[in-house]
């Protein structure tokens, strides 16, 4: 048949003339509802090396609308040539499918690789995918209905607000505002390490977050289009960032919580300096003598067994957690404090509340508080309530 569009005949054998006959006029309707695929010797590695430069050049755009994050580039970039192009770049693009992006999927499987890995290596494939059925190279995207392995290591940790206190109590002074602020503020790591004392307010109030930092890029947009916000700061936040102000002279464009004014703190060396501090102290708030070695568990995140206890309190050491467990955090206690999501997004910078709702964990306690509510509901509502030893006491009606 005749391809108007590509000015080509296309050919396709078939067994029987029926089949021929129907798949021609298949692909004359699709031809005159512009949904048939134009075919293309085109190779996976071809398409998608194509796409990654457009990418990169900023012509190739999230579904959001948003150019890529330079790091996300770079884990696609490393993804497609490490997993992908080895084993499906050979294929035609128009003749990939779904059998074979899950035979991948399989291997990937068999090598021992966690499930949030091979989702996140599957990531750029769908992607370029989703761009050739835009450019009508693909009718159909094979990277969808695949069966991935289900996504591990779900980051779930949450501090509560008396956790949140002692975990900070723990730190030295010059790290407490940074991790404050990751707890109070509910700021990124990308946004902390970009903050300039110039986006706080004199008053130190209200944080501006305009920016975010890549590890080669340097300064870079936020990561959403809700990326650039206010944020109020609360009253213990307040005085750390007071406090860590007046001890180090900065002012403008300086970097509130960089190696120098102008070099952003290293991830890594603030991790284990907070590690080394939190092994050494109880959840009580209590100290313990420091070891010689900073413990193995404290560098692997792990807790020990068994774990010691406090021997006065005899309250467990503090468990460890992470700058963007701590974004957690501060979305958890916004929402039990009683904030809607719609509104904590606007503080966190999500793009919808069903993000926010993902980063919302109940916090520990909450099922004594939920049943004592409870109960006072159903006091209120049958004129009954439960005695001290459990029996069930009967009130007179109200009037």
């Amino acid at each position: 048949m005749w391809d108007p569009r590509t000015r080509k005949k296309k050919r396709k054998t078939h067994a029987t003339l029926a089949a021929a006959r129907a798949w021609r006029t298949d692909e004359l309707h699709a031809v005159q509802r512009g949904t048939a695929p134009v075919q293309s010797r085109e190779t996976v590695k071809q398409v998608g090396s194509r796409w990654l430069e457009q990418v990169k050049a900023g012509e190739v755009l999230k579904q959001a609308g948003l150019p890529y994050k330079p790091s996300v580039v770079r884990a696609y970039a490393s993804d497609l040539e490490r997993f992908v192009f080895p084993e499906l770049g050979y294929i035609r693009l128009s003749e990939l499918r779904r059998r074979d992006v899950q035979r991948f999927v399989d291997e990937l499987v068999g090598r021992g690789l966690s499930g949030s890995r091979i989702r996140g290596i599957v990531m750029p494939l769908r992607a370029i995918c989703r761009r050739a059925i835009r450019d009508d190279q693909l009718a159909v995207n094979p990277t969808q209905q695949l069966d991935l392995p289900a996504a591990d290591g779900v980051r779930d940790r949450v501090a509560t607000a008396e956790e949140s206190e002692v975990l900070l109590a723990a730190l030295q002074d010059r790290d407490r505002p940074l991790w404050a602020t990751a707890l109070y503020a509910g700021l990124r790591r990308g946004e902390l390490r970009a903050l300039r004392w110039g986006d706080i307010d004199d008053d130190v109030t209200v944080i501006t977050v305009s920016r975010g930092w890549d590890e080669v890029e340097g300064e870079i947009d936020p990561k959403s289009a809700k990326g650039k916000r206010t944020v109020p700061v609360v009253k213990p936040l307040r005085l750390e960032l007071l406090q860590h102000k007046a001890r180090t002279g900065g002012r403008g464009v300086d970097l509130v919580f960089g190696s120098t004014g102008s070099t952003p703190f290293t991830p890594t060396n603030i991790r284990k300096r907070a590690l080394r501090a939190w092994s050494l102290t109880f959840a009580c708030g209590c100290k313990r003598e420091p070891p010689k070695r900073m413990p193995q568990w404290a560098r692997n995140n792990m807790p020990p067994e068994p774990e010691p206890t406090c021997p006065e309190h005899e309250a467990p050491l503090l468990r460890p957690i992470g700058l963007h467990e701590c974004r957690h955090s501060y979305v958890s206690l916004m929402h039990d404090a009683g904030f809607s999501l719609e509104r904590i997004g606007d503080y966190v910078g999500h793009s919808s509340s069903y993000m926010t709702d993902r980063y919302r964990h109940l916090l520990d306690g909450h099922e004594a508080e939920a049943a004592e509510r409870f109960d006072e509901y159903l006091t209120r509502r049958t004129g009954a309530r439960t005695g001290a030893q459990g029996e069930v006491v009967t009130l007179a009606p109200h009037g």
